[in-house]
């Protein structure tokens, strides 16, 4: 049976190019058949990746069936994953966020998690000399992966063995960093053809803190001023949202690539509070700007509190 490769839903770029990366090498290098596959349509910087780099856009399903072969990088957390996950056969899980609990497997499996800012550099290490074997496409989109991970290298998440791994890929495809991650930043800030709940919904992630159920919804642009015009309908939406997803309380940060700060909405007391609380910041009116705060996994989700 063919191995299916998967990330999370929502797929963001890592989680939308680590599938590709894994599913060629288990296909040209390990001779297992695989196919990648998407939880979503992959945002706008994604797309970008698959246009730049010729690649295909991977088969989007909603569910696996009981015992299908399945890979899971990008996320270890069942609420991210297929309603039926614990019923498929999962082979490996390949991540880099920490450990959630919940997944379920037939037998001992392979499990690698290390603190690295992005999946695909650790595919890259897993691959071994085996990696050099990688066509240009395959090496652009893990350079993608891990310029948007990182914010080309701006994220706290950074380490000095994602930026070797990304700056040798480059220097292979023969690319300037700063001029690609230019061009990958302003596809991901284009964000004029989405309503208010597909922003919301684009990058976020649900996270339980103190029995309030959260939807962390981050928002990376270089243009934040393009979605805080929209401040007043965001608001409105992020209430039938948060009720529509069986969630308390939506909370939207708007990440400033580059001048590395966010601008949390507050809508009401309660996300008021959460930002005072979690971030000691002083609120007032409907939002509030946090310097350098860049990362969800590593700024901002280790801080909530209620």
């Amino acid at each position: 049976m063919t191995i299916q490769v998967l990330g999370h839903k929502s797929p963001d770029t890592d989680s939308t190019g680590s599938p590709i990366v894994w599913a060629w090498y288990l296909n040209e290098v390990k001779g297992e058949q695989a196919e990648p596959v998407l939880l979503g349509e992959p945002n706008t910087e994604a797309a970008f990746m698959l246009g730049r780099w010729d690649l295909p856009k991977p088969r989007i399903i909603e569910d696996v069936a009981a015992d299908a072969p399945v890979v899971i990088v990008d996320t270890n957390n069942p609420a991210e994953l297929p309603a039926s996950i614990n019923s498929a056969d999962i082979r490996a899980i390949i991540d880099h966020h920490k450990l959630v609990g919940g997944l379920e497997t037939k037998g001992p499996i392979d499990i690698t998690v290390r603190p690295l800012a992005c999946t695909a550099t650790i595919l890259i290490d897993l691959m071994g000399d085996d990696a050099a074997k990688m066509p240009k496409a395959i090496k652009g989109a893990a350079l993608t992966c891990i310029l948007s991970d990182t914010l080309e290298f701006r994220s706290p998440t950074t380490t000095d063995h994602d930026r070797k791994v990304a700056e040798k890929l480059a220097a292979e495809l023969s690319l300037d960093v700063s001029a690609y991650a230019a061009d990958m930043f302003a596809a991901k800030s284009d964000v004029s053809s989405f309503s208010d709940a597909e922003l919301i919904r684009m990058d976020s992630k649900e996270y339980e803190v103190d029995g309030t159920k959260f939807r962390v919804s981050v928002l990376e642009t270089t243009a934040p001023g393009v979605v805080l015009d929209r401040k007043a309908s965001l608001a409105e939406s992020m209430v039938s949202v948060a009720s529509e997803d069986g969630v308390d309380q939506v909370l939207l940060f708007v990440v400033d690539i580059l001048n590395e700060e966010a601008t949390l909405l507050v809508p009401n007391d309660v996300v008021k509070g959460v930002a005072e609380k979690s971030f000691g910041a002083s609120v007032d009116g409907d939002a509030v700007v946090l310097p350098g705060i860049m990362s969800r996994k590593k700024q901002i989700i280790p801080n909530l509190k209620v």
